[in-house]
């Protein structure tokens, strides 16, 4: 059943969703995606190193000249930006990100990221989905994907978790909200609504499930469909996360203060704290984004903040995964919509506008090649002169880093035919 087609499925949602909140004091989160046994045969299964995803979405535009592609030789280019040495050989940095310099040799840089998407939401959709936006579909964001094709390893908690992420980026789209991701605003506030609320005891609170179930089995009985059951199932989940012990996944008052030192005090360095935890406690994927990379009006400044936010907190991330023994099993992968300009507008307080032609995404740990650079730009930035790298081709190397067919059609309830990458091929190189 298509449920876009039956509005009245949506009034039966709602009601079950109100009715576990207000009656029994619990939330129900579209967290929990298919279990192993329900995700795609054994058969196209590959060998893969990466167990989790954690995936950092700069949002707004990063400058790749300003960041991982600088041009030294181009002061016009460059502006108020110098290019550092890091600890891979080949590999220069702007200088605003002197923690990042000192791993890099775990970090493999693509430079020659090239897409035609020029708008933000259009951009940051086909990075999120392989797909560029349609009026009549809404298609599943890849750690959607990622759900489908590989499950959950933690049965008890959610196996994607989006951080200060827009539901547009992280939606199960037709795959449905069981894939969809457990939404996190404040990573020091957690997870929302996955404990009883103060006022209701344990003996009331399995009282009123067990009444609320004598009220589900009419219900039942009497909207016997697919998209109930599924809603039904949300419900069981959140219960059973309810009791879960890994629930203190999510909560970041259980780290030392070394540790929280380490990534430093910013929401973003929070974010990745607690990404570092979750996949500690089995969830699959992980998104956090950081905004503010849209630097059409004074560049110099607003870069120099963004790094300031994603410099320590990246560092910390690689740094504090391969030291508890999990960078060789975690992908943590750094994406943008596109890059920034070569030209700096005057007129705009040396600002720089959109680029997709040409721009930098990275890769480190789960099997990827450490101090590695693949592809290059040309002398300004402004076009990829060696080893063009599609979105689509971006996402089948994430595929395939976790072992998922990057070529499996599935098909939409439409009937038509999707995958993960749509047409793109992994970029093989990458891989250690």
């Amino acid at each position: 059943m298509n449920p876009f087609s039956q509005p009245d499925e949506f009034t039966r949602r709602q009601f079950l969703a109100n009715a576990a909140r207000t009656y029994l004091g619990v939330h129900l989160f579209p967290m929990f995606g298919a279990s192993i046994a329900e995700a795609a045969p054994a058969s196209a299964a590959q060998v893969a190193k990466a167990k989790h995803i954690i995936y950092l979405f700069m949002s707004g535009g990063m400058s790749h000249l300003d960041t991982f592609d600088p041009k030294p030789k181009k002061k016009d280019v460059m502006g108020k930006t110098t290019a550092i040495a890091s600890a891979a050989d080949d590999i220069q940095l702007g200088h605003y990100l002197t923690h990042t310099a000192k791993v890099m040799d775990k970090v493999a840089v693509i430079n020659s990221m090239t897409s035609v998407q020029g708008a933000h939401e259009q951009g940051a959709y086909v990075m999120h989905t392989s797909y560029n936006m349609r009026g009549t579909i809404k298609h599943p964001s890849l750690g959607s994907w990622v759900m489908k094709l590989g499950g959950r390893i933690n049965q008890d908690i959610p196996g994607f978790v989006s951080i200060d992420t827009p539901s547009d980026h992280s939606g199960g789209g037709f795959f449905g909200a069981k894939y969809a991701a457990a939404p996190i605003g404040s990573p020091q506030e957690g997870l929302q609504d996955s404990r009883r609320v103060g006022e209701v005891s344990k003996e009331n609170f399995d009282r009123r499930l067990s009444l609320a179930d004598k009220l589900n089995q009419k219900f039942h009985g009497r909207y016997a469909n697919a998209d109930v059951q599924a809603y039904q199932d949300l419900y069981q989940e959140a219960i059973r996360l309810m009791n879960s012990k890994d629930l203190k996944a999510f909560h970041l008052n259980e780290e030392s203060e070394e540790t929280k030192k380490l990534y430093g005090p910013g929401r973003f360095a929070q974010g990745c704290l607690l990404a570092r935890r979750l996949v500690e406690h089995g969830v699959r994927f992980v998104e956090v984004q950081l905004g503010g990379w849209d630097t059409h009006y004074d560049n110099f400044t607003a870069v120099e903040g963004r790094c300031r936010e994603f410099d320590q907190a990246y560092a910390a991330l690689i740094t504090d995964l391969e030291k508890r023994g999990k960078l060789q099993e975690t992908l943590v992968v750094v994406a943008t919509e596109f890059g920034r300009t070569p030209e700096i507008k005057s007129e705009h307080k040396e600002g720089r506008d959109h680029h997709p032609s040409a721009y930098t995404c990275l890769l480190a740990g789960g099997g990827i090649k450490g101090g590695y650079k693949h592809g290059e730009t040309d002398a300004t930035g402004n076009r990829v002169r060696k080893d063009p790298v599609t979105v689509q081709d971006f996402n089948a190397t994430i595929a395939k880093a976790m072992g998922l067919p990057h070529d499996l059609v599935i098909m939409s309830p439409s009937k038509r035919p999707f995958k993960i990458a749509d047409k793109g091929t992994p970029v093989d190189d990458v891989f250690a």
